[in-house]
């Protein structure tokens, strides 16, 4: 398993078939105190928030819509899902990584079931 810093880095996003490949801007949030304040108290999100290790997350006291993908120890995409604030999302299996962006984002990257990401994280 990966093991990254809380910080900054790049989402590659493979696009089937073609080859090609999305990059977006990524927030790492992987101690417990990063993961647990998350996206809270913000209006918007710029890219996406890896949340890791994680299985599951929720949007009580969020101010926004988000996708969330639940990604595998080998980072393939399992499910895409929108939450609306004050929900709660099962546990998933398998799920070792969740990532957030804003609502309809994923969808505009191409991110769905069975895609394969990469991570890159920024120089320290």
């Amino acid at each position: 398993m990966a093991r990254w810093r809380n910080g900054r880095g790049l989402l590659l996003i493979r696009l089937g078939g073609s080859g090609a490949e999305v990059s977006v801007p990524l927030e790492m949030a992987t101690s417990y105190r990063a993961r647990t304040r998350g996206l809270l108290g913000r209006d918007s999100l710029a890219g996406a928030m890896l949340l890791s290790p994680a299985s599951s997350v929720h949007t009580f006291r969020m101010r926004f819509p988000i996708d969330v993908a639940y990604l595998d120890r080998d980072l393939t995409v399992l499910a895409v899902h929108t939450m609306h604030p004050g929900r709660l999302g099962l546990p998933r299996l398998r799920s070792r990584h969740v990532l957030e962006a804003e609502a309809g984002a994923m969808a505009g990257w191409g991110l769905v079931a069975g895609a394969r990401v990469g991570i890159e994280a920024a120089p320290a």
